[in-house]
């Protein structure tokens, strides 16, 4: 085919069209007449006004053509080729096809996206809760550790190896196709857990520096205790900071990066938010797991190592669940018919590292998305790691803490769980802004009732005791209750609107885009809160004392996030309107081979008819 014709219809060729033989339908005595054109047999006309192309023969016939009968048609017709549209993948329905199958009102091609996606999510959130519980009961409990580690573990060891990990992923996505970029990332990360609970810490005992730390502790002072904690259990410490990669790397980049390339802005926004139904279901069920090998431990001989036990059976589940990842995965791109999207496509351009760098600070969208993901990060790390020493305060027994953690874990799923379900009536009725206000707005007010108990807890002891409750225990339940709320907001609305944001961008933006939002600036909001707090520390003597003054920086924190929210929508809105536009555009085009004249001639490049075309006979031949 040397040329297309483009007219307004709602179906383009395939590259590589199937051919099948036309057959006629049966005609009844109910079956309408076809319209035709006067003069014209061997057109027919549809239903609203279109002349209908069927087929196309080896010879062209029309105008223009010789050895035409008087009505300026062949009288009989060969068999003809029937061409299957590609936008069926957009979900358009073609010109006299079927239509669509659907379940409760979704299409089938639909549901075989978002199931998986939803079973995904399940897997990659059961994993999560996991890791992030026992990274902490790891890194506190451990012995010559404390809490005083995590501050220092997210700034000067997690932000280096998600800066590192960002750096390494651009350079893999320039020359690593989508699904050998998936495998590469997420098989390391399921070969680290199961190694670590079968081989690193059953073994941590001969590999870690416990002597040379103990006199470095002797030599440097206790101040040091949180650095040189991070040297004595630096095996721990790499499980801690692969857990935190897993949240970042696996959940925001590889699940939301693989769900915003197979679905449209129509389908992310009915099914985004209820993909965390079925993540919080993982929730609930992860939090029952780590309460159970939590009281597991109690259950056991002494002599017996039950946390060694615990890590082996939790580690086993990671695995499984990891594996389940890339099963599922492998199904989607195996068996679903996936859309390819050509709006703005370009050709890819490689940059380096700072150029790329340069070329994300650059644009303002990027910007306002950047400062929503760091100042979440700063948020509630401000107000988690306050709760976190309150919380080893309370209970300082490892198997006290995880349990409670397996409790903590359970109830935001629930609490998640019912806000996915109201986020899908937020979405609807008021859209992407106010559903992108909610989280900081919850977050902001609870962190304010948390802060104050602690600043205003003493008067409050006499009726605390009524209740059975000192001050410490109902600043760990009120902390408890900020971070459930905060983090089901998160999950519900915070990510959906995240994610929703990046479908509009052009391919080049959304891979490299994401992967330095997602991966550095996650960790920079977090590091950023852990520094703000070793500076209070260091100026006022302790967290207790500066607790004023983080209250003080939190509003500032929210302010700017609100403001940057307020920015992106207008911004996503405007990108929305665009992209409808030119998906109406691509709609109301039709392309269809015209084959050449005997003698050459063809269409034009552009789609309008060529000279000597059989169905454009007032231009010449050349």
């Amino acid at each position: 085919m040397d040329a297309i014709l483009q007219s307004k219809a709602l179906i383009s060729l395939p590259s590589n069209p199937r051919f099948r033989v036309l057959k006629p339908r049966p005609i009844n005595s109910t079956t309408l007449k076809p319209k035709t054109l006067n003069g014209f047999q061997g057109f027919r006309v549809s239903s609203n006004g279109f002349q209908r192309f069927q087929c196309f023969g080896s010879n062209p016939i029309g105008f223009g053509s010789k050895g035409l009968n008087p009505t300026g048609f062949a009288p009989k017709l060969p068999t003809f080729p029937l061409f299957k549209a590609e936008a069926a993948a957009e979900g358009v329905p073609l010109i006299g096809g079927d239509e669509p199958n659907k379940i409760l009102g979704v299409e089938l091609s639909t549901l075989k996206k978002i199931i998986p996606l939803g079973l995904m999510f399940f897997c990659i959130l059961f994993n999560y809760t996991i890791l992030r519980d026992t990274k902490d009961v790891l890194v506190v409990t451990a012995k010559g550790s404390s809490a005083e580690i995590i501050p220092f573990l997210k700034t000067w060891v997690n932000l280096p190896m998600a800066v590192g990990f960002m750096l390494l992923y651009s350079k893999l996505a320039d020359v690593l196709s989508t699904k050998a970029l998936f495998y590469t990332v997420i098989v390391p990360f399921i070969a680290f857990f199961g190694a670590f609970g079968f081989v690193l810490y059953p073994l941590s005992n001969y590999f870690h520096p416990t002597a040379l730390a103990d006199k470095l502790l002797a030599l440097l002072g206790p101040r040091f205790l949180g650095p040189l904690a991070i040297m004595r259990i630096w095996s721990f410490c790499l499980f801690y900071v692969m857990a935190e990669l897993w949240g970042s790397v696996v959940i925001s980049v590889l699940f939301w990066g693989f769900a915003n390339q197979i679905t449209t802005v129509e389908e992310a926004k009915r099914f985004y938010p209820l993909f965390g139904l079925g993540a919080n279901v993982a929730l609930i069920f992860s939090g029952r797991t780590v309460k159970y090998f939590s009281q597991l431990r109690q259950n056991l001989g002494p002599g017996v190592d039950g946390w060694a036990m615990s890590l082996k059976g939790m580690m086993s589940i990671v695995v499984l669940m990891g594996l389940a990842i890339c099963a599922i995965y492998w199904w989607v791109n195996t068996y679903v018919p996936l859309q390819v999207r050509t709006r703005k496509k370009k050709e890819k351009v490689k940059m380096g590292t700072m150029e790329s760098l340069k070329f994300l600070i650059n644009s303002r969208y990027i910007r306002d998305l950047a400062t929503v993901v760091v100042a979440y990060g700063i948020s509630i790390n401000l107000v988690e790691v306050t709760w976190k020493s309150k919380l080893k305060a309370q209970f300082p027994s490892p198997n006290d803490y995880s349990s409670f953690m397996g409790d903590f874990s359970t109830a935001t799923g629930i609490a998640t769980f019912t806000m996915m379900i109201l986020s899908q009536f937020v979405f609807d009725k008021y859209g992407w802004g106010v559903a992108a206000a909610i989280t900081p707005t919850v977050l902001l007010l609870t962190g304010v009732g948390f802060f104050s108990l602690i600043l205003f807890g003493a008067p409050l002891t006499p009726a605390l005791a009524s209740f059975g409750m000192t001050p410490l225990l109902a600043a760990v339940y009120v902390g408890a209750l900020q971070n459930i709320f905060s983090k089901s907001a998160k999950y519900s609305l915070f990510d959906p609107c995240k994610e929703m944001a990046y479908i509009p961008l052009d391919e080049d933006t959304k891979v490299k885009g994401k992967a330095a939002i997602d991966v550095v600036c996650n960790p920079l909001g977090k590091s950023g809160g852990a520094l703000i707090q070793q500076f209070m520390i260091l100026t006022f003597g302790s967290l207790a004392n500066s607790t004023p003054y983080l209250g003080g920086i939190l509003m500032v924190i929210v302010t700017a996030w609100l403001m940057a929210a307020r920015s992106l929508d207008k911004q996503f809105t405007e990108l929305r309107r665009e992209d409808e536009l030119e998906k109406e555009m691509e709609r109301a085009q039709v392309k269809i081979p015209v084959v050449t004249n005997d003698d050459g001639s063809s269409s034009s490049e552009d789609g309008s008819l060529g000279s000597g075309s059989s169905l454009n006979p007032a231009v010449g031949r050349e």
